[in-house]
Parts: structure tokens; C-alpha cells; sequence
């Protein structure tokens, strides 16, 4: 058994591990590290070993799929809903695509052996990643859906709503060539399509910045993949967290 790591405070920010029991916790935090990552932090890269996963709690990250032009695409995102290691869980140990931090923020990292070993240990654990496994399947299938369904606008605005949600607050950073990675879209899309929210009062874009002004109309921008996925997790993993 590897020695621990240092002892940090467990907080309830990450909806997998606040679900757990008072004694699968304890079980668990004597492993696991506070991190803060910045923007671009890598979590794996192409067909290199996962050594650890994280569990965001303010923190998003990006799961990327990528070819062999080196064009890539998200086909996936993590924030406190979830983990970013889920090829673990699943019983690999590489991936084909890679993961970093999509927006800077605070989680919890755990060593990938710990991770393993109390996923078959700890059945409430294990049914927890179970559940998000199943939300996170969910989720991708949704964004398939709505890349062939709705307008840009439409799926800015989701991904802007989930953003704000993941993050906890209505201002975090982005560019417009990250949105166009996220959303698959050249940046000149991404471009019309943000401007024509800011033209209708919805949000405000600058210097890399953006800024969700009216919430309520977003949501009714937006496609209704929004709320499928956020009921689909709500459903999974219990009321989200405040």
C-alpha cells in the first residue's frame, strides 16, 4: 500500500465524493491532495499511462478527441459533477484521446492506484462512479445530437450555461479559439455566434472574458440538450450541489 498523502480538508465540492457516506470519506481523504490548475494543465496526453485522476470542484476540464492530422475536437467535459480519469475506472489505462483544463480552478487528485483499488474496495464509491459513468455516456451522446441538430448559437449557449454551472459564478475566461475547439466550429462561427447573444443582451465577451447577463434568456436560447444532461446527472447523482 503506497504511503499517504498528506491530509487536506475533504470539502463538498465535487458531487461525486459529497454523495459518499461519512465513513467511505474518511476512507478516502487521507488520499487525496488539494490542487489549484491552471488553464492548459494536462491530465494525459495520447496513449500515455493516467497516473492520476481529479475530482473538480471549480475546475473544468476537457476531454479531446484528436486525429491523425492533428485536428482535434471536445467530446467530453468534467467539472464537479464528475471525475477526469474515467479510462481508469473503466479498466484501462491510456487513452487515445487527451484531457487538460479547460478553466482554471480547484479539485482533489488522487493516485491512480489508490483510485483503483477503493473503486472495487468501496461499493458505494464504485456505485457512484457507476452512476456518473452513466451521465457522462449521456452527455456525449447528447452533444452528437445536438452537433448535427441545432444552430452555433443554440449550442453556445448551452456550453456557456454549463460552464457557468460547473464554475459557480456567471464570469469565467475563454477565447474564441477555444470556444471554436469545444463547440467544433471554425473561430469565425464562434464569432457570429457570440456576437448575435451579446446583440440580444445575453452575455458580454471581452479581452477573453465572458460574462452571462441574463441567465433566463440564455436558457431559452439555448437547445433543449441543456437541460436533458442536467436532469440526466440531477437524476444520477442526486440535487445539484449549491
Amino acid at each position: 500500500m503506497p504511503k499517504h498523502k498528506e491530509s487536506s480538508t475533504l470539502r463538498n465540492g465535487n458531487r461525486i465524493l459529497a454523495g459518499l457516506s461519512a465513513a467511505d470519506r474518511a476512507s478516502l481523504e487521507p488520499f487525496l491532495e488539494r490542487v489549484r490548475l491552471e488553464p492548459r494543465a494536462s491530465f494525459w496526453e495520447t496513449g500515455r499511462p493516467i497516473r492520476t485522476v481529479v475530482f473538480p470542484e471549480t475546475l473544468v476540464a476537457s476531454i479531446i478527441a484528436t486525429d491523425e492530422e492533428g485536428g482535434e475536437v471536445e467530446v467530453g467535459t468534467v467539472g464537479y459533477e464528475g471525475v477526469v480519469g474515467l479510462p481508469l475506472f473503466l479498466g484501462a489505462t491510456t487513452a487515445p484521446g487527451r484531457a487538460f483544463t479547460q478553466i482554471g480552478g480547484d479539485g482533489s487528485r488522487m493516485d491512480a492506484e489508490a483510485f483503483t483499488r477503493f473503486a472495487a474496495s468501496l461499493p458505494e464509491f464504485r456505485t457512484r462512479l457507476q452512476r456518473y459513468t452513466q451521465g457522462f455516456v449521456a452527455q456525449v451522446s447528447q452533444s452528437v445530437a445536438c452537433n448535427r441538430l441545432h444552430s452555433p448559437s443554440q449550442r453556445l449557449a448551452r456550453w456557456l450555461l454549463s460552464c457557468a454551472d460547473r464554475v459557480g459564478a456567471d464570469r469565467f475566461p475563454m477565447t474564441q479559439e477555444f470556444l471554436g475547439q469545444m463547440l467544433g466550429v471554425r473561430r469565425a462561427t464562434v464569432g457570429e455566434a457570440a456576437q448575435e447573444l451579446q446583440e440580444r443582451g445575453l452575455i458580454r465577451y471581452t479581452r477573453g472574458v465572458i460574462d452571462v447577463l441574463d441567465r433566463s434568456a440564455l436558457e431559452q436560447v439555448a437547445c433543449p440538450c441543456y437541460g436533458i444532461v442536467r436532469r440526466e446527472y440531477d437524476k444520477l447523482l442526486g440535487t445539484a450541489l449549491g
